[in-house]
């Protein structure tokens, strides 16, 4: 355990996405736009690491808001924290799995609400292409089950919920 964390190293890195989200139960929406992340973790490439991302989604559906004036739910933002595990197979690039939680919010444009919370549970997978010691790109796939404030629309609260898949590309630089 001390020779872990005697190899474990801070790193930060940044990723591109597409971002594409179906909703569940009684409403007939999606979304797909783009996303981008930057992060920070601290861990062993070949091994274990806890990671803390923001992300940025240019939010491009008008789901949520009902005032019609507004083309667009706003911009969503989000942190998360995952725990990944890397595998070294002793080929060129180190597959990994992880797995963690995060929150966010967006602006929405209804009568009684002006932003909406969410909830989501993450899993993932990819692979690290380390370049040297300090440098590594990374492609990888992300599933996230997302939970949403409810809604009020005066007559009924209404929750959603969406299945979230992002594919994306990155780099990480290790110190």
């Amino acid at each position: 355990m001390s020779s872990l964390f005697a190899e474990a190293k801070v790193y930060f890195g940044a990723n591109y996405g597409i971002f594409e989200e179906e909703f569940l139960a009684d409403i007939d929406a999606s979304s797909s736009t783009n996303v981008a992340t930057i992060k920070a973790g601290y861990g062993v490439r070949e091994a274990y690491a806890v990671e803390i991302s923001l992300e940025y989604i240019d939010n491009k559906a008008k789901i949520f808001s009902s005032d019609s004036n507004t083309e667009f739910d706003g911009t969503k933002y989000g942190m998360n924290l995952n725990l990944i595990k890397a595998f070294d197979l002793d080929v060129y690039v180190l597959p990994y799995m992880k797995a963690g939680f995060g929150s966010g919010f967006f602006d929405v444009q209804r009568v009684l609400q002006n932003r909406l919370f969410y909830s989501s549970f993450n899993l993932g997978t990819g692979v690290f292409i380390p370049i040297n010691d300090n440098l590594d790109f990374e492609i990888g796939y992300e599933y996230k089950y997302t939970s949403y404030e409810s809604v009020d629309t005066i007559a009924e609260q209404i929750s959603y919920e969406s299945n979230t898949n992002i594919a994306y590309f990155g780099f990480n630089v290790r110190f």
